[in-house]
């Protein structure tokens, strides 16, 4: 069971609540959320509860709907009534703030989860995360997922893994986000097997007293 006590860095709320990294940083510079500030780090950064990433989620999801005072008056009425499962933010819109939680729990068991199957040492891929007792990087997964690829090619070409280790690869680096330069295929693991470069020839000129047909 995920610690509901835990505080979560704003890469690890963007991933709970399903929005991107920079809508994060945004709700922070707007206050719409502060956070506490992260003790003893060496940047600036703030880690959130639970309740916060509840809020960042609601925020972006009735913002279609309600404008900015009404929102800020649905957070006070969420609140007031911590236990409510659906709270009534106007007259026509009623919010399922049970839902909202229920996925944001879901979501940082997967998180608990994924980070204990995951590990890194530089004996084994140079660093590079890769799930306990195999040498397959947890982003390589990750990123195949993302472009397309199916979870039973991905299983049939690496049968060490099973389709949880799919489900906790996607939360795992949406929460972990890589730093710096991407790194090449090679480094994430991924052997070129062979390459080729191939030349386009024109198309040949036509020969004299050729005539094209007439459109």
């Amino acid at each position: 069971m995920a610690d509901a006590a835990r505080q979560y860095t704003p890469s690890e709320a963007a991933a709970l609540s399903g929005l991107p990294i920079k809508a994060v940083h945004n709700a922070i510079d707007k206050r719409i959320v502060q956070g506490q500030a992260r003790p003893s780090a060496r940047r600036r950064q703030r880690l959130f509860s639970t309740q916060d990433i509840l809020r960042l989620k609601l925020w972006y999801e009735v913002g279609a709907v309600l404008s900015q005072e009404r929102r800020q008056r649905l957070f006070a009425e969420i609140e007031q009534r911590p236990t409510a499962k659906r709270v009534k933010a106007d007259a026509l819109v009623i919010v399922d703030v049970e839902e909202a939680r229920k996925r944001i729990a879901r979501l940082a068991r997967d998180l608990e989860a994924a980070e204990a199957a995951v590990t890194r040492s530089n004996a084994v891929m140079g660093g590079e995360p890769v799930f306990k007792g195999t040498r397959i990087p947890v982003r390589l997964v990750a990123a195949m997922l993302d472009q397309g690829a199916s979870g039973a090619e991905i299983l049939d070409g690496y049968p060490k893994l099973v389709p949880r280790h799919l489900e906790l690869a996607r939360i795992w680096a949406a929460a972990h986000p890589r730093r710096g330069r991407p790194k090449t295929l090679a480094h994430r693991g991924v052997k070129v097997r062979s390459q080729s470069r191939t030349s386009f020839k024109p198309d040949p000129a036509p020969a004299r007293g050729s005539h094209r047909p007439s459109s």
